[in-house]
């Protein structure tokens, strides 16, 4: 007997809506309708805490061929709203599968959706940016969900961190997660105090891999109680959302300045950004994908990078005592910044490469050299 499809409507908050199939569960549900290039790697996109809130589309057309595991997850949880492709594959294949992306959703109650002309999707998205949107099975009357669409939360001006972030510290090494553990275990070369504000996993696998131990915050902890630890660096991780309403974090920011050296990595640049004195605005669609071009100003080499963010900083209100040091080669918009007095650094990709390329994986190389006071070369 042939299964019935599940019909669902794809709505955008300018009344554009889209018909497709779910290929998971019913129901309905709300976030920022965004796009990813990467042809790979939706597992780890899915998990990205950057994405929570945000209802994903891939612009790859075939997703699922190679299911899902347990060791690629880059957070705890699914963090996405919904998740729409153009068609779903759910024969999958690789000798590293444990289950298929379809089984994985229903267990975390999220709404996937098949035969979807994502091109089309992309393209408006493109045109007339990022927006709030929905999924829904059950109200398929677009005039009625338009509504619905309409009364959601904005994604603008709301502080997500809240809901991404650690509840308590824990320790991080080779070995893994420690939660029993709140302090450091000095066993390591390096100790990195971890500002969690929607961190990915790979981010502690390459510090542990390069002889640290992270000792992980939650996003709220004051700058005090962190340099209590002794940290020899302070590494500022990505998230979700806008980064304006999060002064509590750029006010703890302003505190540890100066104090140890610091690395900060997509909102974690926003937030450095911000603590020297820049304000940061809303990009028309973001950047998402894992082939974005950046330039190192330094040494003139391009980086094919990984990136997730719908905001910028604005270089324009950086002070002059602060190096600009990468620039996007799409549009040129500020991609990385250094204060050499501070020892603060930052770029607004992801080097952590999870999933992307490996072009940029010497930023953590780098961090290391600021902590020994080996910056003559920093970005070289």
């Amino acid at each position: 007997m042939k299964k019935e499809k599940i019909k669902a409507l794809i709505m955008l908050e300018d009344g554009t809506y889209f018909w497709g199939y779910s290929f998971t569960i019913r129901g309905e549900t709300f976030g920022e309708i965004v796009f990813n290039t990467g042809i790979t790697g939706y597992q780890e996109i899915l998990t990205d805490p950057s994405y929570y809130g945000q209802i994903v589309t891939m612009t790859y057309p075939l997703i699922g061929n190679y299911g899902v595991n347990s060791q690629d997850n880059e957070s705890r949880t699914i963090q996405v709203a919904g998740f729409i492709v153009r068609e779903y594959q759910p024969l999958y294949s690789n000798w590293r599968a444990e289950k298929s992306l379809a089984d994985w959703l229903k267990e975390h109650n999220i709404i996937g959706v098949t035969g979807v002309d994502t091109r089309a999707l992309t393209r408006h998205i493109r045109n007339f940016g990022a927006m709030k949107g929905g999924i829904t099975t059950e109200t398929l009357n677009p005039r009625e969900f338009l509504e619905k669409v309409k009364e959601s939360p904005d994604y603008v001006g709301r502080d997500l961190i809240q809901y991404v972030t650690t509840d308590k510290p824990y320790f991080y090494d080779q070995e893994g997660i420690d939660f029993q553990t709140n302090t450091f275990k000095n066993k390591a070369k390096y100790k990195i105090a971890v500002l969690d504000c929607g961190l990915k996993y790979n981010q502690l696998r390459l510090f542990a891999e390069r002889e640290a131990e992270c000792l992980v915050f939650p996003a709220n902890t004051p700058a005090k109680e962190i340099l209590n630890h002794n940290p020899d660096g302070i590494f500022l991780s990505n998230g979700p959302g806008d980064p304006a309403p999060l002064q509590y974090i750029v006010n703890t920011v302003k505190e540890l300045l100066g104090k140890k050296p610091l690395f900060g990595i997509c909102l974690g640049h926003q937030i450095l950004g911000q603590a020297l004195g820049a304000t940061t605005y809303k990009l028309k669609f973001g950047h998402r994908g894992i082939n974005n071009p950046v330039l190192n100003l330094f040494n003139k080499k391009v980086e094919i990078t990984s990136q997730n963010h719908g905001f910028c900083v604005k270089a324009e209100e950086l002070p002059k005592d602060v190096l600009i040091t990468h620039i996007n080669l799409n549009d040129n918009t500020l991609e990385g910044i250094y204060h050499p007095e501070l020892k603060a650094f930052s770029v607004q990709y992801h080097p952590e490469n999870a999933p992307g390329p490996h072009d940029s994986l010497y930023l953590f190389e780098a961090f290391f050299q600021l902590i020994e006071g080996k910056d003559e070369n920093l970005y070289s």
